[in-house]
């Protein structure tokens, strides 16, 4: 099956084409093509994304990348034949999401084929199945046999929630953010510490030139026996130390601020995912999202999940961010199992 697949969640207009094979048991995504047009020097001056820029933006860029997947199907002496159409219904901003969706629905008329509506958190947790840089198609035909069950972490600017997976389809939520996200927690931060938006990205290199224990910082709900975080309280710690640098005229280390902040963050979000995999008896622990980028989660996570026996998987650093290949996959999901995602935005769709 080829699928063409649109995403338009954010600030990331996306449009992939996909071949896929495999079915819901032992799925293989090949990408053909997965072209992305970043709109962060637009938002970078409002230091967060502005909807109706982002719906503007959308609408210029899809027949653009249309037209650039097509071109590049034609050097190959391909033409687009699309078997199935995808798009992002939510979450996300509505006016974005609906761009997309306007998008999606004529490309459909045209060639003739279904149209799916796509969850873009089932996205993010599908995104390990695509191709790695070291299997450029059918990653997941390497995957381990057993995979079954696994702890996902989705970690991103909007969500941060620990499933339990019995299967591609099956999985259930054991905790989730009570208030702020972590990639959200990271923004804020960034801004606390006159950083330019995207602050995650930010924040990870500024830790890098610090000291991760020069300040400690608290690990919200950490003591706790639920699988749930907070991160607001956190973010409220840095503003807190950093006013009362300022009232003291205490110089203040902002690399230290900003990797302190960043361990802090690691340090729950592994400790939860260990203790959910143990008491799972997790063959695996996934980890997905845009947060997943950040290279100190990425090996701290890793590391853990050697030490307790489970394997780890990670999307590619270009699967973790918002793109059209991961909505291509979770469509490819939905149409299998027959989950039919109303064609409408969803700003507050649930994984």
């Amino acid at each position: 099956m080829n699928i063409l697949a649109i995403e338009t969640s954010c600030d990331e207009t996306g449009i992939a084409l996909l071949r896929v094979t495999g079915g819901l048991r032992a799925p293989r995504f090949e990408v053909i093509e997965n072209l992305v047009a970043s709109q962060i020097p637009i938002h970078r001056p409002f230091g967060g994304v502005v909807p109706n820029l982002a719906k503007r933006e959308h609408l210029k860029n899809l027949p653009i990348l249309f037209e650039r997947l097509k071109k590049a199907l034609r050097a190959e002496h391909h033409a687009l034949k699309p078997d199935l159409i995808a798009v992002t219904v939510g979450p996300g901003l509505e006016p974005a999401l609906w761009t997309g969706i306007g998008f999606a629905k004529e490309l459909a008329k045209e060639y003739k084929v279904p149209l799916v509506g796509a969850n873009h958190l089932e996205g993010h947790l599908y995104s390990f199945l695509l191709p790695s840089r070291s299997s450029k198609a059918y990653a997941s035909a390497l995957l381990p046999k057993k995979i079954f069950p696994a702890v996902a972490l989705i970690v991103s600017g909007g969500h941060t929630i620990l499933l339990r997976m019995e299967s591609f389809v099956k999985w259930r939520r054991l905790g989730e953010t009570r208030d702020d996200a972590a990639g959200e927690a990271f923004d804020k931060v960034a801004r606390l510490l006159d950083l330019p938006y995207p602050g995650g990205p930010e924040i990870e290199k500024l830790a890098a030139r610090g000291n991760s224990f020069a300040i400690t910082f608290p690990r919200p709900m950490l003591d706790q026996k639920n699988y749930d975080f907070s991160f607001s309280g956190l973010k409220t710690s840095v503003l807190y130390y950093l006013r009362d640098a300022k009232l003291a005229k205490q110089k203040v280390n902002k690399a230290d601020v900003a990797a302190g902040f960043e361990q802090a963050v690691v340090d729950v979000l592994v400790a939860k995912t260990r203790r959910a995999a143990q008491e799972c008896a997790a063959e695996s622990i996934l980890l997905c999202g845009g947060v997943a980028a950040n290279k100190h989660l990425r090996r701290a996570l890793a590391r853990t999940a050697g030490l307790i026996g489970c394997n780890f998987f990670v999307p590619d650093f270009k699967y973790n961010l918002d793109n059209a290949a991961m909505i291509g996959a979770a469509g490819y999901m939905a149409h299998l199992r027959k989950k039919r995602y109303p064609l409408r935005a969803n700003g507050t769709l649930d994984v």
